[in-house]
């Protein structure tokens, strides 16, 4: 489960939810722009390359408030969500957290390394020192149990920590399960396209390229991630991250995303039916930056989680009758068994030492323009209103909205 099926199980009210502010923005923007021409106006006409360099030279605060544009606004949309060279070193900083040294074995490649694997287990156990974690969710149905919580970076994306507990199934099932990106095909309709770039079959590191669909009006997303399985005593840490690669080039679609995380914890526990140990535990952790404003992305998740969750478990089903009836192991599949084995006391220890810095990894910046003020709403809406007399959209209704997502902005 990521962010993106979240979006795509959305309902039409949640749309409507999710896009008014972006619209309202779009509307004021276009009335600040009779009186005040914007710096962006000066790039019409130009060449992709100079509205390009352009782009990367705006201070954060404007970038920001172009990633708000509706993809309408086509030159916006192609160009706003790049990143600099800089931005991409910062995002990997944040998966590659330096944590007190231990004595695991190491990784030739430097792909996914030790560092990775004891970063996840703080996390999962919550001992990274990190801000604390606001539940958000807890539902359930007769085979599978489901909670869910968020916490915001100052400088990063929303991260998001979820425990699912599946019933009458086994970590190596579920572990094998998540990792076969064949079968993934089946149950994931967010997976457009999946192939194995670079793999070891002495510690099981592979790297992988994803093409994901993107909802509404957004153009697909690109992922390289790097992968790798620890398994502590049955507790299987499988790691998940983006990761560089040079040898596949960027292209405008679909748009890399650099800053990925969506890592897990599998583990046996016990049964709310008989109380047995046939069931399976996933502690997941995940966070992206999609390349859509922040607050928005989290409306959308508050919306459509509970719809993204539910449509895993029939996925897990299908996948065991398949194992059952004797089908053969996908490439992915076989690569998920080679795992690096490890000390379940040395993790403990790891978890221990609260190390985490996520909160200090980029010096403090300025956060203007993640919320939208709400005279900005209200007073785009009164000029709006009283340019438009008549038509489909009333000035009470007109007012109405921007009052109601005012109030939304302030809470942000």
């Amino acid at each position: 489960m990521d962010l993106l099926e979240i979006l795509q199980n959305a309902t039409f009210g949640d749309v409507m939810l999710f896009l008014g502010p972006v619209w309202v923005s779009v509307l004021v923007g276009v009335l600040v722009g009779w009186v005040w021409k914007p710096k962006w106006a000066a790039n019409l006409g130009v060449s992709d390359k100079e509205i390009l360099k352009k782009s990367n030279e705006l201070p954060k605060e404007s970038f920001f408030m172009q990633l708000q544009l509706p993809s309408c606004v086509s030159w916006v949309t192609e160009y706003a969500f790049e990143r600099n060279d800089s931005a991409a070193s910062s995002s990997t900083a944040i998966s590659d957290t330096k944590m007190s040294s231990l004595e695991l074995p190491k990784e030739k490649s430097g792909l996914v390394t030790e560092e990775d694997l004891k970063y996840l287990s703080q996390l999962v156990e919550e001992t990274d020192g990190g801000p604390d974690w606001i539940q958000m969710m807890d539902r359930s149905s007769p085979s599978m149990s489901y909670q869910a919580w968020r916490r915001d970076i100052k400088n990063g994306p929303p991260q998001y920590r979820s425990r699912t507990c599946f019933e009458d199934a086994t970590p190596e099932m579920v572990r094998d399960f998540f990792w076969d990106d064949e079968f993934r095909m089946k149950w994931d309709e967010m997976l457009v396209n999946a192939e194995t770039l670079e793999e070891s079959a002495t510690t099981g590191t592979m790297m992988v390229k994803w093409v994901r669909k993107f909802p509404f009006f957004c153009s697909d997303r690109e992922y390289i991630i790097g992968r790798r399985i620890w398994d502590a005593e049955r507790s299987y840490y499988c790691v998940t991250k983006g990761v560089p690669c040079s040898s596949v080039p960027r292209q405008n679609k679909p748009r890399r995303v650099d800053l990925y995380y969506s890592s897990w914890c599998i583990r046996q526990v016990e049964s709310k039916r008989d109380g047995q140990l046939t069931a399976c535990e996933v502690m997941l952790v995940h966070y992206e930056d999609m390349g859509i404003p922040w607050e928005i992305a989290k409306l959308g998740v508050k919306q459509g989680m509970w719809g993204a969750v539910k449509k895993i478990e029939p996925g897990l089903r299908a996948y065991q009758k398949d194992r059952v009836s004797g089908a053969p192991l996908s490439h992915c599949a076989s690569m998920a068994q080679i795992n690096t084995k490890v000390s379940a006391d040395l993790l403990r220890y790891s978890e221990g030492s609260k190390t985490s810095e996520l909160d200090a990894i980029n010096p403090p910046e300025k956060t203007c323009g993640r919320g939208i003020p709400k005279f900005l709403f209200v007073g785009g809406a009164i000029a709006l209103a009283c340019t438009i007399d008549r038509g489909l959209l009333s000035k009470a209704v007109i007012c109405g909205v921007a009052r109601r997502f005012g109030n939304i902005g302030r809470r942000l």
